[in-house]
């Protein structure tokens, strides 16, 4: 009996700023995934393009053996672009499997183990303002959380002025939403380590859900210290990109809560390991995702099948989606509905959702080229974004 093969794929640069991969097989069934780095959609297009000339012709059930072929087979791996090209590609073959066996993603990973996931909305913008409304807005729409950016930029020793003012919107949030409602507090790696022991003191009172990235990824030695100074639980994970990197955080101690990017840790396969590995550590999973409706979903999938997982990024009205927002894509503008704070688990079969292939191909013809403002301080200095 011949098997099912990969028959070909398209790539499409759609606004805001995302990169969709559609793969097709030779018997009509086709995946959908998200490979992209956020301001980087056309290096990670090209990373895409040279991954798949080991696929095409190959059979798209065989998910371990790819992603170990394009993790392995090449000398130099890991980092951003890389993973994010690798992670894309994971979600459209899971999206086939699943199409293929006609069952959601979840089941054919051991099944789900929730029905729903509550879910967090973006307030505030890059220079978080207005965010005690926008937090009575996230409440009335029916969130129980909320994540702002903490700051604006900060020299790496600042001024007591600029923690008051984190402190003041702080402050403001949690007298708009009551005592019992999740704020999570994005620190960005804006904050170095000499800042951010005195803001997380400051932020003490307010009873923060968790504080991210306190320190850049790659200062997470600092972690230890900051750790032992706070009783807030601490996130960071999204700018890191296999388990290998997860490794020496995770036995280090210093972390609560790990936030690795479906999109870019390596997708589906990749992203349930460094779940697995996390939960024989007592740490929790929040999986990143400010980006588009497939890698929503497959954070969805991966979320009903991890026993770790407690709130779910997503991106619905985030300041970044100006010319398009997630459910633009997808047929059913249902299928990722808040209701008292949770999401339910798709379980159409894949990834659960249907996209709308027409308005791809139409958005595709204009594309984007969306990058990270640049920012500087006053002297001059290039700042942390």
């Amino acid at each position: 009996m011949e098997t099912m093969k990969i028959a070909g794929y398209e790539l499409f640069v759609v606004p805001p700023r995302w990169l969709f991969l559609k793969i097709m097989t030779d018997e009509g069934i086709a995946g959908w995934g998200e490979p992209v780095v956020e301001g980087r959609a056309h290096t990670v297009k090209t990373a895409v393009e040279e991954l798949m000339q080991y696929l095409v012709g190959s059979d798209p059930l065989r998910i371990e053996d790819h992603w170990n072929l394009m993790y392995r087979a090449g000398f130099y791996r890991g980092g951003p672009v890389l993973m994010s090209a690798i992670a894309g590609i994971d979600q459209a073959l899971w999206d086939i499997k699943g199409k293929y066996y006609g069952a959601p993603v979840h089941e054919l990973m051991g099944g789900a183990c929730r029905e729903s996931i509550r879910v967090y909305a973006w307030i505030g913008g890059d220079r978080p303002s207005d965010v005690g409304r926008a937090a009575e807005e996230a409440k009335r729409a029916g969130f129980t959380a909320v994540k702002m950016n903490a700051t604006e930029e900060l020299q790496m020793v600042d001024s007591h002025a600029k923690i008051d003012q984190v402190v003041e919107r702080i402050a403001a949030v949690r007298e708009a939403v009551g005592r019992d409602f999740g704020i999570a507090i994005d620190f960005h790696g804006r904050v170095h380590k000499p800042m951010a022991k005195m803001l997380i003191r400051e932020l003490e009172p307010y009873r923060p859900m968790f504080i991210e990235e306190p320190v850049l990824p790659e200062n997470n030695e600092a972690l230890r210290e900051i750790a032992g100074s706070t009783h807030i639980p601490i996130a960071t994970g999204e700018r890191m990109f296999s388990r290998w990197d997860f490794k020496t955080l995770l036995s280090d101690g210093c972390v609560d809560i790990i936030q690795p990017d479906v999109s870019h840790a390596g997708g589906i396969t990749e992203t349930k390991k460094i779940a697995s590995m996390a939960e024989a550590y007592d740490v929790a999973l929040a999986p990143h995702c400010p980006l588009g409706p497939i890698a929503l979903a497959a954070c969805l999938q991966v979320d009903a099948t991890c026993y770790n997982a407690f709130i779910q990024e997503q991106s619905l009205g985030i300041h970044y989606n100006t010319s398009n927002d997630i459910l633009d894509y997808v047929k059913d503008r249902g299928v990722f509905e808040c209701r008292d704070g949770y999401v339910a688990i798709p379980k159409g079969p894949g990834l659960g959702i249907d996209i709308d292939e027409d308005y791809v191909r139409e958005r595709a013809k204009i594309g984007h080229n969306w990058k990270n403002p640049v920012w500087r301080h006053r002297d001059g200095s290039i700042a942390e974004w």
